[in-house]
């Protein structure tokens, strides 16, 4: 954006804070905006696609439907005699979907020999009012732009107070670990809670500026925030620069609130999490009323031993950084990564498809967003997600809510995930294959990355580099692969920054995995699917 249009994007969100904060919802009244939210969410799914979709010419989704032969008067029909999931289950199967490549405008749509040349922003909410934009989550790549909106921050209020409530923080001391922009997750949990009453009152960020000194746009933009917030009654807190080897200092602020009021709540990235429990058990400090709560990555079964070793709790959240939260936490979970789907926000289906490079088909996921208020459309897109959806008893509060439906072991078929940085396979698939062997040798076929876990439950992502590539100084691989990072883009570079603190990229040298049909994938993947050919079973809505 040019700086006339980055001026008039902060003033429009000025403006808009002022009455984003003059209503603070109850507890009472979050409940009764879920309930009428459930009872009309095949009506909000039929005005969007009204709306947003047949409304609006330039939509992607266009000349899908049409290529299916489907209409406005198809799909409202569908929706009323046989109900949403199973509408959204007819049009994915008539080609109406789209991938994750294509979404994020890495790929051109291709169905039944048609092309359709796609950018991401393609896909945003035509009548969406833009306060002000961030990047993505912390994906590295193309650098998708979000439009956080304050209406959909409001929107989003409501499942995250009743989350609170069910799990007993709401009202507790609360923090956060996350970044500043250009990463949207840092002020969009501040105006999330503000909504009801509970802004948290320190912000620790990893970004230090001896790692990266942001742009001056973006130090302007985060002092905008905070002083039009505080001229409108919200204590923003200002982000106190705390390095990921500095967790400590996170451990004993977390001692002193837990000694002067019992309980304390922290919102960070699940490595984040592990490593303050990490450093509070270093240092001797009992963390039970403590709270943890975060997504970014799957919470595995080390990863959640690490955080309760303390005494503290862990409370996964599942969030797309384009339509906000799609679940909560079980208060009565079967497992570790067992979230109740908040079906007012959303719309999920699976589709079963073959993970590239293996004979493994995974049931994937394919979302649909429901508020208008989402900064993108969503009609069946692939999230490059998988798992189990299933609806059973729990007992909780949350499926007294209308929450009935779970979703559990949620992993990803074709991304790497580190410190809450998601890495898409596209976007590294130039570094192994060109960038690498420019600099140090050999082929394409003498590097992969792969993912796992250390003895700590941290996520490292290992460079497998063939023992025939004579390389002097391995750091040096790792400094190649960081420094492309940061000539991609603003998010690519943050997540450079993130990884280069945790030192989640090591060098191993071994020869790379080829899968059982003899191909080499970049990103190798199989330990998540080994065992088994189906990784999950067939759960259609």
């Amino acid at each position: 954006m040019s700086i006339l249009a980055d001026l008039r994007t902060y003033a429009r969100f000025a403006w808009g804070l002022r009455g984003f904060l003059s209503h603070s919802i109850t507890l009472e009244e979050a409940r009764a905006i879920v309930q009428r939210r459930l009872a009309e969410r095949e009506n909000n799914f039929l005005r969007l696609v009204e709306k947003g979709i047949f409304g609006y010419p330039r939509s992607p989704y266009l000349p899908l439907l049409k290529q299916a032969g489907c209409e406005l008067g198809d799909i409202q029909n569908m929706v009323r005699a046989r109900g949403l999931e199973p509408t959204l289950y007819v049009l994915r199967e008539a080609g109406v979907h789209v991938t994750f490549e294509e979404f994020k405008g890495r790929q051109p749509i291709v169905r039944g020999g048609q092309v359709i040349r796609v950018q991401a922003h393609d896909f945003d909410n035509p009548y969406l009012s833009h306060y002000y934009q961030a990047e993505s989550g912390a994906t590295t790549g193309a650098g998708t732009r979000v439009s956080i909106d304050l209406d959909h921050m409001a929107a989003q209020a409501p499942l995250l107070m009743l989350s609170y409530a069910a799990h007993g923080v709401l009202g507790v001391p609360t923090a956060m670990w996350r970044s500043p922009l250009p990463a949207n997750s840092g002020f969009s949990n501040v105006l999330r809670h503000a909504r009801f009453g509970q802004p948290p009152p320190h912000w620790f960020s990893p970004i230090t500026v001896e790692d990266w000194r942001l742009p001056l746009k973006w130090r302007l933009a985060t002092q905008y925030i905070i002083t039009a917030g505080r001229v409108f009654g919200l204590a923003i807190p200002s982000p106190q620069p705390v390095r990921l080897d500095q967790a400590t200092v996170v451990a004993r602020w977390m001692a002193e609130v837990l000694k002067a009021r019992g309980a304390c709540l922290m919102r960070a990235h699940v490595s984040t999490s592990v490593r303050v429990c990490v450093a509070a058990r270093g240092e001797g400090i009992d963390l039970r009323g403590a709270t943890f709560m975060g997504a970014g990555e799957p919470p595995t079964p080390a990863k959640v031993r690490e955080i309760t070793r303390t005494g503290a709790r862990y409370v996964p959240n599942y969030n797309l950084s384009e339509i906000g939260f799609v679940g909560t936490g079980c208060v009565c979970p079967a497992d570790q990564n067992d979230v109740h789907l908040f079906r007012d926000a959303v719309a999920l289906i699976q589709y079963p498809r073959r993970v590239p490079g293996t004979d493994v088909r995974v049931d994937a996921f394919h979302f649909t967003s429901l508020l208008p208020t989402a900064p993108k459309l969503m009609l069946n897109v692939e999230s490059d997600d998988y798992g189990v959806i299933e609806e059973r008893r729990c007992g909780c509060v949350l499926e007294h809510l209308g929450y009935p439906q779970h979703l559990r072991h949620i992993r990803s078929f074709r991304k790497l995930t580190g410190e809450g940085m998601t890495l898409i396979g596209s976007d590294m698939v130039r570094i192994l294959e060109e960038v690498l062997p420019a600099r140090f040798g050999g082929s394409p076929q003498d590097y992969q990355l792969m993912e796992e876990e250390d003895e700590q439950g941290l996520t490292r992502l290992i460079l497998l580099v063939n023992p025939s590539v004579e390389i002097a100084d391995e750091d040096q691989v790792v400094n190649t692969v960081l420094e492309a990072l940061r000539r991609s883009d603003t998010a690519a570079n943050l997540a450079r920054t993130i990884w280069s603190q945790a030192k989640t990229l090591q060098v191993r040298r071994s020869k790379p995995v080829w899968t059982r049909r003899g191909i080499l994938m970049p990103l190798h993947l199989g330990r998540r699917f080994r065992g088994s050919g189906q990784a999950s079973t067939d759960q259609r809505l």
